[in-house]
């Protein structure tokens, strides 16, 4: 596996990327790691069919979200009270896939939520990511939500209902 500039290659383990949050921050959408695109791009959500931005673009009502410059978009999400991680710090995986994940280390979810004092909810991108979230928390006092993931290779569902299912689950803890 190749050392990538943005992604140091630490004994053949990609490294996730850093999380985004302030003291504002309501709702946690953990991923479980993230794909080439968004390692290569150091960037949340970077392949251009991943689902992420334009369901939080309807969820949040921010019409273009996904065509902002990435620094942008995060403000966005941070003025909502939305923070972004992802559940596996580090791993080794050949590909974007979440079942080619191996010898995933757990992020420092306990640390975050510390620093995280009007949290309402955990939202996780997709069913590694919630059973991840679960193994390091355990049930951590608040809504621990599986949502279906935005990946293109989550394509039993349509954008509609990706959007809807999100909707119905983060809607309440967003407000």
């Amino acid at each position: 596996m190749a050392a990538n500039p943005a992604n140091p290659d630490v004994g053949g383990r990609l490294l996730g990327l850093a999380p985004v949050f302030d003291a504002g921050v309501r709702v946690l959408v953990l991923g479980s790691f993230p794909g080439v695109a968004s390692l290569q791009a150091a960037q949340y959500y970077a392949h251009p069919r991943n689902a992420f931005w334009p369901v939080m673009a309807e969820l949040l009502g921010e019409a273009g979200l996904p065509a902002r410059p990435y620094a942008l978009r995060l403000q966005a999400l941070l003025a909502h009270g939305v923070g972004l991680w992802d559940a596996v710090a580090s791993c080794v995986r050949v590909g974007s896939l979440d079942a080619a994940i191996e010898s995933a280390a757990p992020s420092d979810l306990p640390d975050l939520l510390l620093r995280l004092p009007g949290l309402r909810a955990i939202g996780c991108n997709g069913a590694v990511a919630f059973r991840e979230a679960r193994a390091i928390l355990g049930e951590p006092g608040l809504p621990l939500l599986k949502l279906p993931s935005t990946s293109p290779a989550h394509a039993g569902l349509g954008l509609a209902d990706k959007i809807s299912a999100w909707r119905a689950a983060l809607g309440p803890h967003l407000g």
